[in-house]
C-alpha cells in the first residue's frame, strides 16, 4: 500500500505578509522616535499604534504553519505550539466560520477532535470562496494520514463533518461569555436602586436652607446663588457644552448639554440652586437647565433589561446541553420561539420595575401583577420548551395524515427546495414544489411560473435525515432533508418535516425506494 504524502500547510502570499511586518516595524519605531523627541503627540501616537498592530497581525498570520507526517500532527503559531499523535486524534472534520472579509461570507477550518473529547482548530489551512480546492485538497491528505497512521479511525471516504455555528458540536463560548455579562450588569444596576431611590425621595423632599438651618445639615437642604452668564461655550452634541460665569462667581465654568448652552446668552443674570454641593438648577429669564436625576425606575428597567436579554444566550446554552447527544454536525433547533417568550416576559416585568422599583410586593396590585406575569411566562417557556425539541427524521413511509391531505383535490404549492444544482433546479432557483394538478414541479414562487418538471421516475429515496452544517445556513434547523439518489447522483430535498412527507407521497409510486 502506499503511504500518503506528508504535508505543510503555510499561508500564501508570504513575501507580502513579511513586508507588512517591516513597513508596520519601520513605521511604529519612526513614530516611537518622533514621539521621543518632539514630545506626546496625539496623531503620532495613533499613528504609530495603528502600524505597531499591522505588523503583530501579519507576524501572527505569517508564522502560523501546520505540518502533518507518520509521527502525527503539529501546529504552530505565533504564541502557541500544539502537537498530537494519530492515535490521540478520533477524527478530522470541517469548522465553518463568519468571515466578514471574504466574498462567501464564510471560511472553512480543520477543526480536529482527540480522543478525550476535546476540540481544536488548526490556523491552517484555511478555505474561502476562492480557495475551496486547495483546501479540500490539503484536507484530503490529512484525513489519508490519519486513516494511514491513526487507530480506530473513520474511513477514508466517509462523509467529512461540517461543524457550523449552529451545530451540535459547536462550543457557545461566546453565549455564555454575553449571559455572564449581561447577568453581571444586571446585578450591579439592581445594587444602585435602593441608593438611587433614596437619593431621588431626599431631592423631592429638600427645601431651601433658612438662618436656623445647622451648618452640618446645609447639604441636604436647597441653596441658592445669583450671578452672571459670562459667555457660553457650544459643542457638538458627542462634545461637551460650558456655561461661563463673570468674575469666576461662584467658579469658573459648569459643563452643560448643548441646548442649555443655546439657551442662555451673555450677560443673562441667573440664580443657581446648590444640593449636596453641585449644582442642581440654573434659572434665568428666558431658560431653566435642570441637572438630570438618575430616575430609580428607569435603573431597576435596565437591571430587569438586562437580565431578560441574558435569557437568550441562556436558552442557546440549554438548547446545546438538551441536545448533547446529537451527532456534532446535526444543526439545532432556533431559539426564537424562546426570544419570543423573553419578549413576552419583558413586556410585563420591565413596566412593573419602572413603576414600582422598590416596592414590588407592598401591595395587592404589584403581587397579582407580578403573579400573572409569571404565569404568563411559564406558559411561553413551556410552549418553548415543546416547540424547540428534537423531531425524529420520518423515513420513506408516509404518515397516514399526510396521506389524507396529499389526496385532497387541487394544487398546492409546498414550501421545500432541492439544495443542488440539477436540470429541474438549476443554480437553486426553487423555492416551492407544484402538488396536485399536473406533474410535481420546483418553482420559484406559490405558482408555476417559469415550472421545472421534476424527473421521478429517475429518483429513489435513500433516507430522511435531520439537517446538518454541510446543508448550509439558509435551510431552517426544524426542517429535514430526502436524500435521493438521481440516476447515482446525490440529491438533497429540504423542507418542513409534515411537507417533506407530503411531497415524498406526491413523487410516490414513481420514487423507489431502496431494497
Amino acid at each position: 500500500m502506499t503511504e500518503p504524502r506528508e504535508v505543510t500547510c503555510r499561508p500564501e502570499a508570504r513575501r507580502a505578509l513579511w513586508s507588512s511586518v517591516a513597513i508596520g516595524a519601520a513605521g511604529a519605531g519612526a513614530a516611537g522616535a518622533w514621539t521621543a523627541y518632539r514630545g506626546p503627540d496625539p496623531l503620532s501616537l495613533s499613528f504609530g499604534t495603528a502600524l505597531a498592530l499591522i505588523a503583530v497581525v501579519a507576524l501572527h498570520v505569517v508564522t502560523a504553519r501546520v505540518d502533518a507526517d507518520a509521527h502525527g500532527l503539529r501546529s504552530r503559531t505565533l504564541l502557541r505550539r500544539w502537537s498530537a499523535p494519530w492515535d490521540e486524534i478520533a477524527d478530522l472534520r470541517i469548522r465553518l466560520r463568519h468571515a466578514s472579509g471574504s466574498r462567501g461570507g464564510q471560511s472553512r477550518h480543520v477543526s480536529v477532535l482527540l480522543r478525550n473529547g476535546r476540540r481544536r482548530t488548526l490556523p491552517l489551512p484555511i478555505g474561502r470562496a476562492q480557495e475551496l480546492p486547495q483546501f479540500e485538497a490539503e484536507l484530503t491528505a490529512l484525513r489519508a494520514l490519519h486513516h494511514h497512521y491513526g487507530t480506530d479511525v473513520p474511513s477514508e471516504s466517509s462523509r467529512v463533518p461540517v461543524i457550523a455555528d449552529h451545530s451540535a458540536g459547536r462550543v457557545p463560548v461566546a453565549a455564555f461569555a454575553w449571559c455572564v455579562t449581561l447577568l453581571v450588569c444586571a446585578g450591579v444596576a439592581a445594587a444602585f436602586v435602593s441608593g438611587t431611590a433614596a437619593d431621588q425621595r431626599a431631592w423631592d423632599a429638600a427645601r431651601p436652607c433658612t438662618v436656623a438651618t445647622p451648618v452640618a445639615q446645609r447639604g441636604e437642604c436647597l441653596s441658592h446663588s445669583s450671578t452672571v452668564i459670562a459667555r457660553t461655550d457650544r459643542n457638538t452634541p458627542k462634545k461637551t457644552s460650558w456655561v461661563y460665569f463673570a468674575d469666576d462667581r461662584p467658579f469658573e465654568r459648569l459643563a452643560v448639554p448643548v441646548e442649555a448652552a443655546d439657551g442662555f446668552r451673555a450677560g443673562d443674570k441667573v440664580q443657581l440652586t446648590f444640593w449636596r454641593g453641585e449644582v442642581r438648577t440654573i434659572t434665568g429669564d428666558h431658560y431653566v437647565w435642570h441637572r438630570h436625576v438618575q430616575s430609580a425606575g428607569g435603573l431597576a428597567a435596565l437591571a430587569s433589561l438586562a437580565a431578560v436579554a441574558a435569557g437568550y444566550p441562556a436558552a442557546l446554552l440549554l438548547l446545546t446541553l438538551r441536545n448533547r447527544r446529537l451527532p456534532d454536525d446535526e444543526v439545532l433547533p432556533s431559539a426564537l420561539p424562546f426570544a419570543f417568550a423573553l419578549a413576552g416576559t419583558a413586556a410585563w416585568l420591565l413596566p412593573l420595575c419602572y413603576l414600582h422599583p422598590t416596592t414590588l410586593f407592598a401591595s395587592a396590585t404589584t403581587i397579582a401583577w407580578a403573579a400573572a406575569g409569571t404565569l404568563t411566562t411559564l406558559a411561553l417557556l413551556t410552549w418553548a420548551w415543546r416547540a424547540t425539541r428534537v423531531r425524529p427524521p420520518r423515513q420513506p413511509e408516509v404518515p397516514q395524515e399526510a396521506a389524507d391531505l396529499a389526496d385532497q383535490p387541487g394544487e398546492v404549492f409546498v414550501r421545500a427546495r432541492f439544495l443542488d444544482h440539477t436540470d429541474y433546479n438549476p443554480h437553486g432557483f426553487g423555492t416551492h414544489i407544484a402538488l396536485g394538478d399536473g406533474p410535481p414541479a420546483v418553482t420559484p414562487g406559490p405558482d408555476r411560473f417559469a415550472a421545472r418538471r421534476i424527473p421521478v421516475d429517475r429518483l429513489t429515496v435513500r433516507t430522511v435525515r435531520r439537517v446538518r452544517g454541510a446543508d448550509g445556513d439558509t435551510v431552517p434547523g426544524d426542517w429535514h432533508i430526502a436524500e435521493l439518489d438521481d440516476g447515482g447522483r446525490l440529491v438533497r430535498l429540504a423542507a418542513a418535516p409534515d411537507d417533506l412527507a407530503r411531497v415524498l407521497r406526491e413523487l410516490r409510486p414513481a420514487v423507489r425506494e431502496p431494497s
